[in-house]
């Protein structure tokens, strides 16, 4: 079986962070493992508290993973400080991490940054020239490029830029402010960058999209598929936690990381 880590925040709700990873990891047939950067108290209507751990036991849980159960791959998630960023940093260069993925959370749906600017600025020194895959969405490539991104071909051409500039794949995510979550993708194995269509779905419930598709591609380049294919198959995978039509919470709610397990236990008396 393949393993995955994510490195990332808990969500006390269950839609985003840590839990999302582990739901995603558990959908796609991998052994999933986490090491936690924070606890939040959180749920569909937003969160209310932040509680980061300490570097030491940070780097603890980095240890006594990598010294047992070696992952395939690594996602990784939210990160609110320099000093967190470094320990992530040196433990993937101590134990030659392979496969990984950042989702570069800085900016949220309001356009508020979610981490201070020197942790923005040891995110793109320290940990995307570790990458495989870097996702971020319209507001965090403007932060990466320092430009505004307000069309498709503006999308396109960020992807290969952040690409050439840190030497890893780009997945930059349209969502709704340009598009209809279509994704571009610059991937540097092949030098092409790519378009990546989203279906049309109309349902609100959006929380945790981003950790899921982070950890979905994780999941398949652990997998062994290459970086377009697991981009495409990530993206299916979402499209249908989507469609699956779960509606939880009084906010925008979590998916249906299980929809296809839970199709066939709807059908189950209990």
């Amino acid at each position: 079986m393949k393993c995955v880590l994510t490195i990332a925040g808990s969500d006390c709700s269950g839609g985003a962070g840590i839990q999302a990873d582990l739901k995603t990891m558990m959908a796609h047939g991998v052994y999933g493992m986490s090491a936690i950067t924070a606890l939040t108290a959180q749920n569909t209507t937003g969160v209310s508290k932040i509680m980061e751990v300490s570097d030491e036991f940070l780097g603890e849980q980095l240890e006594m993973i990598f010294t047992d159960i070696y992952p395939d791959a690594v996602k990784i998630g939210m990160l609110g400080s320099c000093s967190l960023i470094s320990t992530i940093r040196k433990k993937l260069e101590k134990f030659q991490a392979k496969h990984i993925v950042l989702d570069p959370v800085m900016v949220a749906t309001s356009g508020a940054k979610l981490i201070a600017e020197d942790a923005i600025e040891a995110l793109k020194e320290e940990l995307i020239p570790l990458a495989q895959v870097v996702t971020p969405n319209i507001p965090e490539t403007e932060v990466l490029l320092g430009q505004r991104i307000v069309t498709a071909e503006e999308m396109s051409l960020a992807a290969e830029e952040i690409a050439k500039r840190y030497g890893c794949s780009v997945l930059v995510k349209g969502g709704h402010r340009i598009n209809d979550a279509n994704d571009y993708l610059y991937d540097v194995a092949t030098g092409r960058t790519s378009l990546f269509a989203g279906r049309r779905i109309d349902n609100p419930n959006t929380h945790g999209t981003g950790c899921t598709l982070s950890s979905a591609i994780a999941c398949n380049l652990a997998k062994g598929y290459s970086v377009p294919e697991a981009v495409d198959l990530a993206k299916e995978y979402l499209s249908g936690a989507l469609e699956s039509g779960l509606d939880l919470g009084r906010g925008s709610g979590p998916l249906d990381h299980g929809y296809k397990i839970n199709r066939t236990n709807r059908g189950m008396s209990a």
